[in-house]
């Protein structure tokens, strides 16, 4: 079952440059599945920094709520 989410976070990384960026985004998620109870926070970070090309520690969630 699909789960849709909001989501409000920063990413930060390396650009071409070898410089450090930070980037904000929002927007909706979907899953293929809910996040499972009390680890959802870890993760979507690691959903977001897969789907990113980055490390987990490189993604800060500021606000993200599931959509009903």
């Amino acid at each position: 079952m699909a789960a849709k989410y909001y989501t409000h976070f920063l990413t930060s990384g390396v650009d071409e440059r070898e410089s450090r960026s930070t980037h904000e985004w929002s927007g909706v998620v979907e899953l293929r599945e809910p996040l499972r109870d009390r680890r959802e926070l870890g993760e979507l970070r690691s959903l977001l920094a897969v789907n990113f090309n980055l490390d987990s520690e490189d993604i800060r969630i500021l606000h993200w709520a599931r959509l009903h």
